[in-house]
């Protein structure tokens, strides 16, 4: 991990370069960590998203993020950021939350008549517990969460299946937890491992 900043050591871009999707969405993550530890009220976070996301150039991007900590350690098991969601609803419809997404310390989602999927395997986690309440009602929700975390499933199903699918792989040290709760009515939440590789971080 000592040799890690010798990347560092290229000559940095010059000011005048057009920014790339990229580099808006590490000021972002900067951004929202100021404001999750309090250093930003929400108003300026509002204003900086703002002008990370019409800023054209790098340097017009160093503005927006000047004064703030720098990025922290990739593949952090648990980061400094603010959720991107903590609620998800499916009436006679769907959702989904995949991908590349900060989980809450607490999270709900309600499937009715219709179906929803939350996929852990690339998300970061805002907590070392997280607790995912579930509630299906004549509908389903699918949880996919990564084979070396910690995972618990408390729920009940009414007429409805409410439990995990296939057994859990050697958990890392410090692996975040998930506990799994709620209620299946005339419905299902399932539970299911993805393969080590896509990790919650």
């Amino acid at each position: 991990m000592t040799e890690q900043p010798a990347a560092a050591e290229q000559p940095p871009a010059a000011p005048g370069t057009l920014a790339c999707d990229e580099d808006r969405e590490r000021a972002v993550e900067r951004v929202r960590a100021a404001v999750a530890v309090g250093r930003l009220s929400l108003a300026e976070l509002d204003d900086r998203l703002g002008r990370v996301y019409s800023a054209r150039t790098l340097g017009e991007l160093a503005v927006v993020v000047r004064g703030l900590p720098g990025p922290g350690p990739r593949g952090a098991l648990v980061v400094d950021r603010v959720p991107d969601s903590r609620f998800a609803l499916g009436v006679f419809g769907g959702f989904a939350r995949e991908g590349r997404w900060v989980v809450p310390q607490r999270f709900t989602s309600w499937s009715m008549w219709g179906g929803g999927r939350l996929d852990l395997c690339e998300a970061r986690s805002a907590s070392r517990e997280t607790e995912i309440r579930a509630v299906a009602l004549w509908g389903g929700t699918e949880i996919v969460v990564p084979d070396d975390v910690d995972v618990e499933v408390r729920g009940l199903g009414l007429f409805g299946v409410f439990g995990r699918r296939g057994a859990g792989g050697a958990r890392r040290p410090g692996a975040p937890r998930v506990v799994i709760r709620g209620v299946a009515l005339f419905g299902a939440v399932v539970t299911k491992p993805k393969a080590v590789g896509k990790s919650l971080r």
